[in-house]
């Protein structure tokens, strides 16, 4: 009889450890099955190369074979930027495709479309590429974490840095009419307090807009001698190219998702954009200071190979570079412990991890108290030829 206790108490603790790969969504004993939406096409396409450069890294980690002894299947859909589309790619990938978690879902009106559903069915949603800051917070979003520094935090640091450059001066502030531009609207009004109304004025524009010409020739009349500019890559190149061709010699300051070369500033024109300040956290491809950087050739090599006829200069390719090399990562330290729980107890458990294309300095580190992956930047302006540094490292206890 105690034999027979010894053994089933045995049953059951081997039942109640880590969960096999068969018990597992998307997870087999070759495959891990991993989900994304980006907006391939649309008014958002140029970020949706995040999702390229995702799939890129992708390929390459499973030509090394993969992640301890599997391969992954990343089945990413593209949604146009339309909430609707996002939800519909969302069930799909959860109920037919059967993916374990989500991985680098892109753009803020989807992911907060599809947030609850994910949640309802104890999916992950890991790395999104939003900075915005209702998904920073773990009680709400307890199964998401984000892939981008958030957007009130990145806002704060401008609002300090003109406050100290141009103290006595108007600001205008062009944004995305959603969460992603209202964000950085917030984060101005939180810093200024008071003196908000006084200190700034501000234009919104919708994604099915076909220009915001208008908008900045008002903005421009406002008296205001900087411009923030607040929303996605289309929109930022034709507001720095209107700023140009109206005249307004404002400091011009771009958010971080349009602060890319081939994405932005070039379609509105590298000599309109001279000048033009924007926050980041990865090196600049056209920057002669990385050209014997290891991180960076390792990434000119790998874009070579993966990527080959893309421009380079886009920065949205370098971002879901980085979200491939975070991605292994997490997927490493779980071992062979693929449960959904551990996935998500991972993705937060990221210690000093360097990122090759990251800035010195930067680097990421993830607790479970909180949703955010990154949390520092620094400030670049745009030479003409190249994005030149300046200032500190800032985090979220800087601005």
């Amino acid at each position: 009889m105690i034999a027979k206790w010894k053994i089933a108490i045995a049953l059951a603790v081997l039942l109640s450890g880590p969960a096999s790969a068969a018990e597992e969504p998307g997870i087999s004993e070759t495959e891990i099955k991993i989900g994304g939406v980006f907006p391939f096409s649309g008014p958002a396409s140029s970020i949706g190369l995040v999702g390229k450069g995702l799939i890129a890294y992708i390929q390459s980690l499973n030509d090394r074979g993969g992640v301890n002894g599997r391969k992954i299947n990343y089945i990413a859909y593209d949604d146009s930027y339309s909430p609707p589309k996002a939800v519909e790619h969302v069930r799909k990938l959860v109920e037919s495709d059967e993916v374990s978690f989500m991985y680098g879902q892109l753009g803020t009106p989807g992911i907060s479309a599809t947030a609850k559903y994910l949640r309802a069915k104890a999916v992950p949603s890991l790395a999104i590429v939003s900075g915005s800051s209702k998904f920073t917070d773990v009680a709400n979003y307890p199964l998401t974490t984000t892939g981008l520094v958030s957007y009130d935090t990145e806002g704060k640091i401008y609002a300090k840095y003109l406050t100290k450059t141009l103290p006595n001066a108007k600001y205008a502030i062009l944004y995305q009419n959603d969460d992603l531009g209202k964000d950085y609207v917030n984060a101005f009004k939180a810093y200024l307090g008071g003196d908000f109304d006084r200190k700034v004025v501000t234009a919104s524009y919708e994604v099915t807009e076909p220009t915001i010409d208008s908008q900045i020739t008002n903005l421009k009349s406002s008296g205001a001698e900087a411009l923030v500019i607040a929303g996605t890559p289309k929109f930022a190149a034709q507001a720095i190219r209107q700023a140009s061709v109206i005249g307004w010699k404002a400091t011009v300051i771009i958010n971080f998702p349009s602060a890319s070369v081939g994405g932005t500033l070039a379609p509105a024109g590298l000599d309109k954009s001279i000048g033009v300040i924007a926050g980041t956290i990865t090196k600049d491809v056209a920057d002669e200071t990385w050209k014997n950087d290891p991180g960076m050739q390792a990434y000119k090599s790998f874009f070579e190979k993966y990527l080959s006829g893309a421009d380079i200069t886009n920065g949205s390719y370098a971002v879901g570079y980085q979200q491939g090399v975070l991605l292994e990562q997490i997927l490493k330290q779980c071992g062979n412990d693929l449960s959904r729980k551990n996935i998500l107890a991972q993705a937060k458990n990221l210690k000093n991890v360097i990122v090759p294309v990251a800035l010195p300095g930067i680097e990421v580190n993830t607790s479970e108290n909180s949703n955010m992956m990154w949390t520092q930047m620094r400030l670049q302006r745009w030479t003409g030829t190249t994005y030149q540094l300046f200032g500190d490292v800032l985090d979220a206890k800087s601005e």
